[in-house]
C-alpha cells in the first residue's frame, strides 16, 4: 500500500508516453495502410490510384479515396 500511495502523490515533470514503435501504425485504426509482398492488385482497386517512389520504397496512394494506401518494402 505504501508503495502505491508513492506513485499516485508523486508529481511528474512530463506525461507518460509510450514510446514510438514502428508496428503501433500497423494495428492502429487511423492509419489503415496495408503492408503488402505485391502492389500490382492494389494499384487496379480505383482508377485514382498512383504508384509512387520515396525513399525506396515503393507506395500506392489515392488522393480521392484515402483508404486505398499501402507501401511495400
Amino acid at each position: 500500500m505504501r508503495s502505491e500511495s508513492r506513485w499516485l502523490t508523486r508529481p511528474r515533470a512530463t506525461p507518460m508516453v509510450r514510446p514510438f514503435s514502428k508496428r503501433a501504425g500497423l494495428f492502429c485504426a487511423c492509419n489503415p495502410m496495408k503492408i503488402r509482398n505485391s502492389l500490382r492488385s492494389l494499384k487496379g482497386r480505383h482508377k485514382a490510384n498512383r504508384l509512387v517512389r520515396r525513399k525506396g520504397r515503393i507506395y500506392v496512394i489515392n488522393k480521392v479515396q484515402r483508404r486505398f494506401k499501402a507501401r511495400q518494402g
